[in-house]
Order: C-alpha cells, then structure tokens, then sequence
C-alpha cells in the first residue's frame, strides 16, 4: 500500500462488496482521506458481531483499494486491521446501510458491528444508515458521512465510543439538521414464519413482520421520523 500522509481510512458494510451504499460512502470520503475497502462478497445483513473461527476465509483484491471477504463484517475488520492494511487506519466507517439502524436493532446489525469491532480494537469509528426500504437517495447520508470523518478525524472519540448513525430519506433542503439521540427500543411482533415445500416438508422464514417502537423523547427512532439526522453514541 501506498504510503501517504493523509488519513487513512477503512470502510466495510454489511450489504456487501457491490452494495450501492457503500460505494457512495467510499466516494464522499475520497475527499478525506485514503480510503480502502474490506467487505463482504456478498450480502450480510444481521449478521451481528459474528466471527468467523471454523474455517479458513478468502480474501480477493476485486479493483485498487477494494477486498472482498467471504465472511462477515467482523471478519473484514479484523483481517484489514491485523492483516491487509500494512498500518492501522485512522478511521474505520460502516455503511451506507440501505435500511436504518436504530434501537435493538444494533444487536443485529452487521454494520453497527463492524463499528464495533473497531471500537474493540482502539479505532474511532462510526456505523451509518439510510431509512427507509425501496429506492433511496444516498446523497444526504454521503454528505453526512464526510462530514462526520471530518469532524471525528479533527476532534476524536472518547475512548470505547462509537457513532451510530441513521439519516431520513430525505433532500437535504428538507432535512430539519442533527441531534445526539439516545437508543429506543423496538417491540418486535410475530416473526417466524412456516412454510410447506413441494415434497411436504417444513421449512421456516424469520423475520418480515413489522414492529412498533416504544416513543420517547430524544431517541433515535423519534428523531429520524421528525427529519433529523440521529446521532447515537
């Protein structure tokens, strides 16, 4: 790797290597600082802080700077952190997830994980997202990343903290500006569901219920449905 005396900076996600969030993370922060990717070759979603211990994993150099892993999130840190980077980044970013990250579903999330396992491992970092399913605009949740690599690269982070972070969809003349929010919490309904194959047999889908949240003033669910963009330390 090419030595620089810009800021090094390390992007993963959980959506996968192809993902069009994370390509749009990559370029807002090109103005940063040097930015390389490790991610998943393929789709990771709630994939939680899982690492991978009982088989080897492959890494393949798909263009200049881009690693894709055949394993999870988690797995993508550690391997670039302790093996690909050739010295530790000065940032790590997670995202753009296509999806919003907000209360109980960090426990899930392959991208907060990611954030986190740079955390664990003393690097100041931050998972990012985009609410909403369907079409998205990542314009506003890119701006809002190279904002945030700025301001944390200038600044730092306590010690053990990260940012997780979750954006409207929304334009960024509708958006009403930042808050620090707290977590909220998701009550989850129904979500295992069964099924019958062609043979007679079983089998079991989990998750695509939707779930209501417990309101409260200052969390994050509250604040993304008002137009902010909600910050969670």
């Amino acid at each position: 790797m090419v030595q620089t005396d810009r800021p090094l900076i390390l992007a993963c996600n959980d959506d996968g290597i192809r993902s069009e969030g994370l390509r749009a993370l990559v370029r807002s922060l090109e103005a940063v600082g040097d930015v390389v990717v490790v991610a998943p070759d393929r789709e990771r979603s709630a994939a939680g802080h899982a690492l991978t211990l009982t088989r080897p994993l492959r890494v393949v150099s798909v263009d200049a700077g881009w690693y894709s892993v055949d394993g999870t999130p988690t797995d993508c840190v550690t391997l670039a952190v302790m093996e690909l980077l050739g010295r530790r980044p000065n940032l790590v970013a997670a995202g753009i997830n296509h999806g919003s990250n907000l209360g109980d579903d960090v426990t899930y999330s392959g991208t907060v994980a990611s954030a986190i396992e740079a955390t664990l491992q003393g690097l100041p970092a931050f998972a990012i997202s985009g609410e909403g399913k369907g079409q998205f605009d990542f314009r506003l949740a890119a701006a809002c990343a190279r904002r945030l690599a700025e301001e944390i690269l200038r600044r730092g982070l306590p010690q053990g903290t990260l940012l997780n972070v979750n954006v409207p969809n929304l334009s960024r003349e509708a958006v009403r500006g930042w808050a620090v929010t707290r977590q909220g919490r998701r009550v989850y309904g129904e979500t295992v569901h069964r099924k019958v194959d062609p043979r007679g047999h079983a089998y079991y889908w989990i998750g695509g219920a939707s779930a209501t949240w417990e309101c409260g003033d200052g969390t994050d669910y509250e604040a993304v449905q008002d137009g902010w963009v909600s910050v969670t330390p």
